[in-house]
């Protein structure tokens, strides 16, 4: 990588060292640390309940702050997790040098790290959210021999006082501009310091969901990632959540990732695009021929798979039961499993890819002579699918694995392409002469027992490589079923007050 590129990096510690974040050691961190008189060390990791967690040190001496770096320290699991059983509760928790960023909230300098959970024997937590997503992409190389990576459109809810002034359209919230959207300065706040934390982001945008309520704006948000190997999505994804609660918090704002927060108003998805990886090059599209532009046999083998294990992945990606009121028709969040090109309706979209091969930049820009070549390569690695069922209540790392097992599943199947061709849809699916299509297609769960009933059929799948632990899919499906919500959205959608309650509930998920 070049160095002007290197310098131009929004991480501290990428334009310091001047190299990439996956290349840091030991003795990088430590000089860094020394260089910058970072004072505190945290290490943080994520919980049960999705959340980061973080523990603090106070740097003292070298010998303790390279005890620490080498050896990690001492957590209670049973307190994270609850497949861990007190008994015999104690992990480690080691800490990963390449995500290494300085806190950008804290008054004393401090270094934040992610850590890898380890078991008494000194190996990696076979349960760990980390760890099984690291399972999942082991698995998908050795059966493809291609890479997963995955991005996310992390959406969310910024809630502040009405001003009543250059009021915007209600639902109407689009890529608005300020003034009538009050919010986008935080946006771009929080996207400068995710990036300084090593978020690799594509940008940023108000979206369609804004209201009005009690005195209150609601006003809808998106912050887009770029493709980067599933592991390290997940660490991003993590670390964006926590950056804009914090920054929220810290200017008196209040924010939510729930799915749905009141009804008849859009709901925050967590719509996650993927593309598969050979040799540096994408493998989503065809290149070449008269197919140029076209969707790849392994992509549409990748769908096969996700719409066959569709209705299970809701148990990693849709996690309480304020998720199941935003899967409804209409709301542009699917509800039917099928897939289709540049169609909202569909739980699995194809987007616009950049195939055409045309130079649409010199023609735009018809007076700048230096645009004499058109580069194809910088269009052709841009093809992605997006899977939009999951919401803000996701256990990151479970949904990610989640998929990255079923587009591998998509290549074991004997059938995937036939599977593929009867799931595309090329029609808006909730449209009343549509009626006939859609009756032939299988439905998302309704609820999170349902969800758990589905995860329970198809649990060998996702347990096969050893990717998912019986221990943790267990505890899953034990969580979704606790709500006891089979009948819920059936009995409270017609009564606001108790939809209310339960949006208070878990406002704060995920």
């Amino acid at each position: 990588m070049e160095n002007k590129t290197l310098k131009m990096n929004a991480n501290d510690l990428v334009a310091y060292l001047q190299k990439p974040a996956k290349e840091f050691t030991k003795a990088d961190i430590i000089d860094f640390i020394g260089s910058h008189n970072i004072r505190m060390l945290n290490f943080m990791y994520p919980g049960g309940d999705g959340k980061l967690k973080t523990l603090n040190f106070v740097i003292t001496h070298q010998e303790y702050l390279e005890m620490l770096l080498s050896c990690g320290e001492r957590v209670d699991g049973s307190s994270l997790f609850s497949f861990i059983e007190a008994g015999s509760s104690d992990l480690y928790v080691l800490p990963r040098f390449s995500t290494a960023f300085v806190d950008p909230f804290a008054e004393i300098p401090t270094l934040c790290m992610l850590c890898s959970y380890f078991d008494k024997d000194g190996q990696p937590l076979a349960s760990s959210p980390e760890q099984t997503l690291r399972k999942a992409c082991r698995a998908f190389r050795e059966v493809t021999g291609m890479e997963f990576q995955a991005m996310g459109e992390l959406e969310y809810y910024v809630i502040k006082p009405d001003e009543q002034v250059f009021p915007a359209i209600d639902q109407r919230g689009y890529h608005e501009s300020a003034p009538y959207a009050k919010t986008n300065d935080f946006r771009t706040k929080c996207m400068s310091y995710i990036a300084r934390a090593g978020g690799q982001i594509k940008y940023g945008h108000s979206e369609v969901g804004n209201f009005r309520l009690n005195g209150l704006i609601y006003e809808q948000n998106e912050i887009e990632f770029l493709p980067v190997p599933a592991e390290e999505a997940a660490d991003q994804l993590m670390i964006a959540k926590w950056v804009i609660r914090n920054l929220a918090w810290r200017e008196g704002l209040n924010v939510t990732f729930a799915p749905k927060i009141t009804t008849g108003k859009a709901g925050s998805g967590l719509h996650i695009h993927m593309r598969l990886m050979k040799d540096g090059r994408n493998q989503m599209a065809l290149t070449t021929g008269e197919e140029r532009g076209t969707l790849s046999e392994a992509a549409r083998r990748a769908i096969a798979g996700m719409m066959d294990l569709a209705p299970s992945i809701t148990a990693f990606g849709n996690k309480n039961p304020t998720s199941y009121f935003r899967l409804v028709p209409h709301q542009e969040a699917p509800t039917n499993v099928c897939w289709g090109d540049r169609n909202r309706s569909v739980l699995v979209r194809v987007p616009l890819g950049w195939t055409a091969g045309v130079d649409m930049s010199a023609l735009a820009n018809n007076a700048d002579t230096s645009l004499t070549t058109y580069d194809s390569r910088l269009t052709t690695e841009k093809q992605t699918v997006e899977m939009r069922s999951p919401d803000g209540s996701a256990d990151l790392y479970q949904l990610l694995a989640g998929l990255c097992v079923a587009c591998r599943h998509g290549f074991e199947m004997p059938d995937a392409l036939e599977v593929a061709a009867r799931t595309y849809v090329s029609v808006n699916i909730h449209d009343a002469q549509n009626a006939a299509q859609l009756q032939e297609l299988a439905q998302l769960p309704d609820s999170c027992a349902a969800s758990a009933d589905c995860l329970e059929r198809q649990r060998a799948v996702f347990e096969e490589y050893g990717v998912f632990s019986p221990a943790m899919i267990d505890g899953i499906i034990a969580q979704l079923r606790a709500f006891d919500d089979r009948k819920l959205r059936r009995e409270i959608v017609h009564r606001p007050e108790k939809i209310a309650e339960l949006v208070a509930t878990y406002f704060h998920c995920g």
